[in-house]
């Protein structure tokens, strides 16, 4: 079990191949190693189980305040870690958790200094599930693929089923299975990147799991995370699902031609989510109806001329250090 978010991991395929993502165990300590082409992995899983019990007014309590009652109302998480796992004290979550990230962060670095080294383009696009990303990946794609290269991770714990209708729009895409698991890491977009050809100057999508909970934790090397909510659902998302809409950039409202049609409060929504993050962007649209698609499109550009210049500005500041010398 992944301890930062608590879902089940094991054999995670990736098309053309697969690797195991051990889950956390309990009851021993073990230490693997793997040997990937450019990624050196090694991971070590230390365990101990702390579960100290009091009966207080009907309700457990577990240490360092991991469950707290507030009338009617129980709170897993409390405690440091912000999370629970029964049979893990809160002191070790934090352990844990610090250690499972720490891992994803190492890989995240290489798969990031990998897109700089090309120039490429990467989003994490993560939804619910329902929230249409699919079909505003499909869209997006079908407007800028002549001018430049696109590929697309898929992230599913099953099926390829989305991976299918990316291809058929004419661009590569590698679809990950994760099983059990409920999102991607930096650990399997590597892998991923392995399958495609060259890919300087593109522009990668990267679309996680259907989860609006543990993506947010994990970084895998993107320029930005993009969360993708329909107006199907409710408007207080931002404020039940906070880390993912403050780890993202840009909300995309999705879905915007079914709101004569619904009780959805738009304003309240873009409040609530500016409220988790102030930074926030927020773009309005409709992939099937192409209402808000250009504001989308030219965002991407911009962004991407941006991260480009950047790039070229590093490497004038390094050629003028090195020229300074002579």
């Amino acid at each position: 079990m992944c301890t930062v978010c608590g879902c089940a991991e094991g054999e995670v395929q990736i098309e053309g191949g697969h690797h195991s993502h051990e889950p956390v165990k309990s009851h021993h300590d073990h230490d693997h190693s793997h040997d990937h082409h450019h990624h050196d992995h090694s991971h070590a899983h230390g365990h101990s189980h702390s579960h100290d019990h009091s009966h207080d007014h009907g309700h457990h309590n577990h240490d360092d305040g991991a469950v707290v009652a507030e009338g009617d109302n129980i709170h897993f998480g409390k405690g440091p870690a912000h999370a629970h796992v029964a049979g893990l004290s809160q002191s070790r979550m934090v352990q844990i958790e610090q250690d499972i990230l720490g891992k994803n962060d190492r890989y995240a670095a290489i798969n990031r200094a990998r897109f700089e080294q090309q120039s490429l383009f990467v989003l994490n696009l993560v939804s619910s599930p329902g929230s249409g990303k699919t079909t505003l990946l499909t869209e997006t794609i079908n407007r800028i693929k002549d001018g430049r290269k696109v590929a697309v991770i898929e992230g599913d714990q099953q099926t390829a089923n989305d991976a299918d209708r990316i291809r058929e729009t004419g661009v590569p895409a590698i679809q990950v299975n994760t099983g059990k698991g409920c999102h991607l890491d930096a650990h399997m977009v590597g892998h991923a990147m392995e399958k495609f050809d060259d890919m300087k100057g593109g522009l990668l999508f990267i679309e996680n799991v259907g989860n609006l909970v543990c993506p947010a934790a994990f970084d895998l090397g993107e320029a930005h995370k993009v969360a993708i909510l329909s107006v199907t659902e409710g408007e207080d998302k931002p404020l039940k699902y906070p880390d993912m809409f403050h780890a993202a950039d840009l909300m995309i409202l999705n879905k915007t031609d079914l709101l004569p049609y619904l009780d959805f409060d738009v304003e309240r929504c873009i409040e609530y989510a500016r409220q988790v993050n102030p930074e926030i962007q927020v773009m309005q649209l409709s992939a099937r109806s192409g209402e808000g698609m250009e504001e989308w499109i030219d965002w991407l550009e911009s962004r991407r001329k941006n991260m480009i210049q950047s790039r070229i500005d590093a490497l004038q500041s390094e050629i003028d250090q090195f020229q300074a010398l002579l």
